[in-house]
């Protein structure tokens, strides 16, 4: 059945605004917003708006039960993965417990539910993966995105897993993805030491949402690799993006993860293989050159829009943009 209202959780994230262009500009669906903050971050005129925090079943189950969307697409969680290390009982609140609530609140009207995972359920010794390789998370980031995906497992209802890995690109007032803090320090010349020993796919945020749309639109279930078409080391991510941007490749030193002495293990030998999307939903992911390339050009035209619109002395408005 073709769903005809999406609830959006998370709409102020990164994943959240992207998804909910594409679904804005190409389908017809009711969509219904939410986030933890009050306000969303962009007036969207042709959708409307809820605050919801996830950990509280009261608000999950006002929005939903008032809502009544077929698909409840999860764009929400906490992603700061040292953080999730040190305060455990928020991260499994928010990423756990906040899924549980989706679950109870989506029961009501049998709601089917896209959820986003990662590459972190995995330990990082025999990557690339594919979906049916044995989880085995190194930290508590991992272990609460792996009790997860097993909640949506034994929910009973239809579920969409989408696993990813090193999401980067723009949106308005996200907090710095790898790529955005890497562009600001670089942009800044400040040197930066990156690691050469954990590899991923580095995945756009755009293909990442075309992906979920087209299994929105696809009416499929169960677990997907969405990720980026190139499996490199974070170092050699850094310099394509220096690169791409014409920053100072100098000012990238190589490093190793245990020099880092964060709190959280990361899987070192990772990476997804996404075969069996582009088979089953058509997804065709960039290479890091074609997403860094439209990063650029979506910075750029902010930049531009923002400089055209501030007040100058003169009453006139500006007109030049910064590199």
């Amino acid at each position: 059945m073709t769903p005809k209202r999406v609830l959006v959780v998370g709409s102020n994230g990164l994943l959240g605004q992207r998804l909910t262009d594409l679904l804005v500009r190409g389908t017809d669906y009711k969509i219904l917003l939410c986030s933890l903050a009050e306000k969303p971050v962009r007036d969207m005129t042709s959708t409307e708006y809820r605050q919801m925090d996830i950990t509280s079943k009261k608000q999950v189950k006002r929005v939903v039960f008032g809502f009544e969307p077929d698909v409840i697409v999860n764009a929400a969680g906490m992603t700061n993965v040292d953080a999730c290390e040190t305060e455990r009982e928020r991260a499994w609140r928010t990423n756990v417990e906040g899924v549980e609530n989706l679950v109870e609140a989506a029961r009501r009207n049998n709601a089917k539910i896209f959820h986003v995972s990662t590459d972190y359920i995995f330990d990082g010794k025999a990557g690339p993966y594919v979906e049916t390789d044995r989880p085995e998370p190194l930290g508590y980031y991992g272990k609460t995105k792996l009790a997860a995906e097993n909640v949506l497992r034994a929910s009973g209802l239809e579920f969409f897993i989408a696993r990813t890995i090193v999401l980067y690109g723009y949106a308005v007032h996200v907090r710095p993805n790898f790529a955005l803090w890497l562009i600001q320090n670089l942009e800044k010349k400040s040197s930066v030491r990156i690691v050469d020993d954990q590899m991923g796919n580095p995945t756009f945020a755009d293909d990442l949402a075309y992906g979920l749309l087209k299994a929105i639109e696809l009416g499929k279930s169960g677990i997907f690799n969405i990720a980026g078409r190139d499996i490199m080391s974070r170092h050699e991510f850094a310099l394509r993006v220096a690169k791409v941007f014409e920053f100072d490749p100098t000012l990238i030193t190589p490093i190793k993860t245990q020099d880092l002495d964060q709190p959280a293990m990361r899987p070192l030998q990772s990476g997804l293989i996404t075969l069996k999307a582009e088979i089953e939903l058509g997804y065709k992911p960039s290479t890091v050159e074609q997403g860094l390339a439209i990063l650029k050009s979506q910075i750029s035209m902010t930049m531009r829009r923002m400089a055209d619109s501030a007040p100058v002395p003169g009453g006139t408005q500006g007109r030049h943009l910064r590199r």
